[in-house]
This record gives C-alpha cells, structure tokens and sequence, in this order.
C-alpha cells in the first residue's frame, strides 16, 4: 500500500463543496487525511479495524463496517455527503444506494481497476473490474453530469488498467467544475 494521494483525488477534491465525505473502503486513510485538510469532515469507512485505526485523525470519524457481509445495508441517509472518495474498491450492490447518499450539489471522484488488469497482476477476477465504459454507465444511469473520465493504463503507484470518474450531482454549478490547468 502507498500513503500517495491518488493524483486523480488530488486534482478533484477541490470541487467538493463544504460539507462531509465520505471516503469509502478507505484503508490507512490517505484520502481522509488529504480530505480533512481541504476542511472537510470525513467518515472514513472501512472494514478492517487496523486500517481504520491508522486513518483515524483530526475531522476524520472511522467506522468498521463490512458493506460486502451477506445482509448488511447501506448504513447512510439520503443527501448525506458533499463528496464521496472511492479508490481501489468495487462492490457493485452498492453504487445505486452510494450515490443515493450524495448531496444534490456532491461531488463523486470514483477510481479504480478495469478490464484488463490481469496482464499486469491481481486484482484479475472479473468481479472486481470495471467493465468498459462502466463508470459512464453508473453516472448516466443516476443523473450525475461527468466532469472527468479516463480508461486506460497508470504507472504509477503500480502499472495497472484502471477507470478514473469525477462527477457531479445536478445541482453542482458548471462554473464550479472548472479547474486551472494543471
């Protein structure tokens, strides 16, 4: 594991609006730690306890909930969150009640591996890979406005295929998606 923020995170985490996010499936908290110091309360969720202790922190609330463990639900309300950091993580029964959980102005920054990222290691099954176009899919089907998207390879941390999507809920302000260049 890396303590680096993601760049894709780095790079949108500005246009969450004021408000808490979520960092789901958050391991030793480096989103959460970066997300906190933007000033924002973070609930950082994870279902390993030793993880969850090493992203605990100053606005950072852990939780340690298993949201793959048969029955569990998704333990958050409605309009709940200002953003919603996904890296490295794929459980599919929970996109539809994840973005439920945004804000009409939320910010969802979602990053992680595609179809093909057998040939460079694990994860290799299928049900941990997006599918082509997938992201697009899930934004489409829920109303939310792409900002950003990407497929294709990284190098780093690690050489892997991945899926890269920020978007935003119908009441985000365009004017607000637009960031300075690089």
């Amino acid at each position: 594991m890396t303590d680096t923020i993601s760049p894709w995170v780095n790079r949108y985490a500005p246009l969450i609006p004021g408000g808490a996010v979520l960092d789901l499936a958050c391991g030793s908290g480096r989103h959460s730690r970066h997300l906190a110091s933007l000033g924002h309360a973070v609930v950082a969720v994870d279902r390993d306890p030793a993880a969850l202790a090493a992203a605990a922190g100053p606005d950072i609330s852990t939780s340690a909930i298993d949201l793959e463990e048969a029955g569990a639900a998704w333990p958050f309300g409605p309009d709940r969150f200002a953003g919603i950091v996904v890296t490295n993580y794929l459980h599919r029964p929970l996109i539809a009640d994840m973005l439920t959980s945004l804000a009409p102005n939320g910010v969802l920054i979602y990053e992680t591996f595609a179809d093909g990222n057998a040939q460079f290691g694990k994860p290799s099954n299928p049900a941990f890979l997006l599918q082509p176009g997938e992201l697009l899919e899930w934004a489409h089907e829920q109303g939310l406005r792409v900002v950003a998207f990407e497929d294709g390879v990284v190098d780093s941390p690690k050489a892997a295929m991945v899926q890269r999507l920020c978007a935003v809920k119908p009441d985000f302000p365009r004017v607000a998606a637009l960031l300075p260049p690089f």
